[in-house]
């Protein structure tokens, strides 16, 4: 088994209100933060502050006041409230309030769990299937397939012997939104049945007829918004693109149910919506029994977070994995190494999270691609990806690079093995996709397997 993270529990404790009620209101013992890097990664004047469970609001407002700030919005989800977590508030600094003060002045109330920045997020992608026939899917290629290629995954070899997923086993795309309508994806996705177009909230998660998934940028349930959603169906192709129809491309699972989490809008997304997003999922499983098995998460950026690391261990908790770009490196395009400089989400040291670095076409580890001896796990075809990309007609195809193109392969690679394997649990899920990695050169030493994705040793 390949293990390269502990288990870490995040910060979580349970108070009465007579406890809380015998305390100071304020209590100014603990040390400030240390200041937030300027990197422009969170937005200025907002904060994000969690409550220990069983604190009310009157409570709140305490803090507010002591932090001199505004209630933008309590984003605190159904999954929070089910495990007694506690409450997570996103507030509007007063101006003149730096993100580093906010904390520090928060973090002197007794009821606060922690406060941390509202981080964006952005994705990491650069500008009788036909595709697969004319040697355009190289990513899907195998040494025995024709088309072949000995660095793509191996999904073909998979198809060979009719492993091609199962339309019982569903994955989470926590990105922009998706065209679910596309020719080549309309088949795979989901349609919410605990909750019809009614204008009601039936199945009691907050979100009315969330039909498709929720966006969480735009909060409604428009999950798909016009072709600036690109990215996101791109991703979506490449996990689950309807294979064997004779159009465009081919998914690495042909048949399977893909829902949509947007958090990523025209100018990224954030924490507290990412919170949201996987907490989203988590309440699909535990609810209502959905066979979730893992999300996409091609995307990343600003620091550490503990709610986001919260929400994560939650998914995990609940048997979900977390498939995460390993990062395309900095401004010079150059990737960089996660063991030295983190790179989040891929970098949390959750055990239910599989961190991937990109390949190319001949075997190399693409340029733009981080790597990391002990925080990313394993490599994926991730350099001129072909996949389905939005226009009016759903019949658009085209070509991407980037982690965030590698991970859609694991993503797909994890269902395919739930699909053949019913029941197994996340751990044995990830363990069997890293134990049947293929040792590559350029890999080697620069990730926990030194190896890349096989799908057909699943």
């Amino acid at each position: 088994m390949f293990l390269r993270r502990s288990l870490v529990l995040g910060v979580s404790f349970s108070v009465s209100m007579a406890a809380l009620q015998a305390q100071s209101p304020v209590e100014s013992a603990q040390p400030e933060s240390a200041p937030v890097q300027d990197t422009g990664k969170f937005v200025r004047d907002e904060l994000l502050v969690a409550y220990a469970p069983g604190v009310n609001e009157a409570i709140r407002e305490e803090a507010r006041l002591l932090i001199g700030a505004e209630l933008i919005e309590d984003v605190t989800t159904p999954e929070m409230e089910r495990q007694n977590y506690g409450t997570i508030e996103l507030l509007k600094l007063p101006a003149g309030v730096t993100v580093t003060r906010g904390i520090a002045l928060a973090q002197r109330h007794f009821a606060v769990r922690f406060a941390e920045p509202n981080w964006i997020y952005t994705h990491g992608a650069t500008s009788n299937d036909p595709s697969y026939t004319g040697n355009l899917l190289w990513g899907m290629y195998g040494d025995a397939t024709t088309p072949a290629n000995q660095y793509g995954c191996q999904a073909g070899e998979a198809w060979a012997v009719n492993h091609t997923g199962s339309s019982t086993v569903y994955v989470g795309i926590i990105d922009e939104g998706a065209q679910w309508a596309h020719q080549d994806l309309s088949a795979n996705f989901w349609t919410n049945p605990y909750d019809p177009a009614d204008g009601i909230d039936n199945n009691g998660n907050g979100l009315i007829d969330d039909i498709r998934g929720w966006d969480f940028a735009g909060n409604n349930n428009t999950t798909y918004d016009g072709t600036s959603d690109d990215h996101g169906t791109h991703v979506a192709g490449t996990i689950g693109a309807n294979g064997g129809n004779g159009l465009g491309v081919a998914g690495v699972c042909w048949s399977i149910k893909m829902i949509s989490a947007k958090f990523l809008g025209t100018t990224g997304g954030t924490t507290a919506n990412a919170i949201k997003s996987v907490d989203y999922f988590t309440d699909l499983k535990n609810r209502h029994g959905l066979n979730i098995v893992a999300t996409n998460n091609s995307w990343g950026g600003g620091g550490y977070s503990q709610g986001l690391y919260d929400a994560i261990q939650r998914a995990n908790n609940a048997n979900i994995l977390f498939c995460a770009a390993a990062g395309n490196g900095g401004a010079d395009g150059v990737g960089d190494n996660n063991d030295s400089v983190a790179n989040y989400p891929s970098n949390y040291t959750n055990s239910n999270i599989i961190a991937v670095a990109s390949i190319t076409s001949t075997g190399g580890r693409s340029s733009f691609s981080n790597y990391g001896a002990t925080t990313v796990d394993i490599g994926a075809p991730g350099s001129s990806i072909r996949s389905t990309l939005p226009n009016s007609q759903g019949t658009k195809y085209g070509s991407y690079s980037g982690t965030s193109m590698a991970t859609p392969h694991v993503t797909g690679a994890c269902a395919l093995y739930a699909a053949s394997n019913p029941g197994a649990s996340a751990a044995q899920i990830k363990n069997a996709i890293l134990s049947s990695a293929v040792p590559t050169p350029s890999l080697n030493g620069l990730c926990v397997t030194g190896g890349r994705l096989n799908v057909s040793g699943l």
